[in-house]
C-alpha cells in the first residue's frame, strides 16, 4: 500500500472541527487502472437535523441518507445534477451529519484524472468542484458506505493546510437561514478551491 489510511479515531470529532481537519489530508481512490489522490483543499459541513441545507434535516431518514445515521468515517455518496458527490459521515451514530469534500489538489494519478475528465482540461479545473473531483478520481455511487480508513477509498495523512478561510456554503440558496452559516472551509490562496 502506497498510502497509510488514517485510523478510525480521526473521524471522531465534532463536524465543524472535522471539516477543518480534513483540509490538507489526502483523499485516495484505488481502482484497477491505478491510484488517484489529491490533497483536500475545500470542505463544507452539514449539521444534520437542525441544518436546513442538510439531507438529514429534521432527522429525514431515507435509503439515501441511511449511512449518515451510523458511526462517523463512512462515505456518503449521492448524485446531484448527474454528478456523484462524496461526503465524510461525521457526528455520533444517530446524529446524521456529514462533511462534503468540495475540492482537492491533484497529487497522484493526474494522467488518469485527465483521461476521466477529458484531455483538454486545464490542471486547475480537474478537481476544483465536488462533481469534478469524483469523476477525476473514479469515485462513484458504488463507494456509498465505504469505511474511509480502508481500501479502496480512504483518507490518508497529507500535509499542513496553511491558512484556513471560512465562509457560507455554496449552492444552497433555498435553505433559509442555513445559507449564511459559515461552514465552508478552504485553504486560502489554493488555486484548486472551487470559487
Amino acid at each position: 500500500m502506497l498510502y497509510q489510511p488514517v485510523e478510525a479515531s480521526f473521524f471522531r470529532k465534532p463536524t465543524l472541527e472535522l471539516a477543518r481537519s480534513l483540509l490538507g489530508m489526502l483523499l485516495v481512490k484505488e481502482t484497477p487502472s491505478g491510484i488517484a489522490s489529491g490533497w483536500i483543499v475545500e470542505t463544507e459541513a452539514y449539521i444534520g437535523p437542525g441544518d436546513r441545507a442538510a439531507h438529514s434535516f429534521g432527522h429525514r431518514r431515507t435509503p439515501r441518507t441511511e449511512v449518515m445515521f451510523g458511526p462517523p468515517g463512512y462515505a456518503y455518496t449521492y448524485a446531484m445534477h448527474m454528478h456523484c458527490l462524496v461526503n465524510v459521515v461525521s457526528g455520533e451514530a444517530g446524529c446524521p451529519e456529514a462533511v462534503l469534500i468540495r475540492a482537492v489538489e491533484p497529487s497522484m494519478g493526474v494522467e488518469r484524472m485527465l483521461e476521466r475528465r477529458g484531455k483538454d482540461k486545464k490542471l486547475k479545473e480537474l478537481t476544483n468542484g465536488p462533481g469534478k473531483l469524483t469523476k477525476a478520481m473514479g469515485i462513484t455511487m458504488a463507494d456509498y458506505g465505504t469505511l474511509l480508513c480502508e481500501q479502496p477509498l480512504y483518507i490518508a495523512e497529507g500535509r499542513a493546510a496553511g491558512t484556513i478561510a471560512a465562509g457560507p456554503r455554496i449552492g444552497i440558496e433555498n435553505s433559509g437561514e442555513a445559507k449564511a452559516y459559515p461552514w465552508r472551509y478552504w485553504v486560502e490562496g489554493n488555486p484548486f478551491v472551487s470559487r
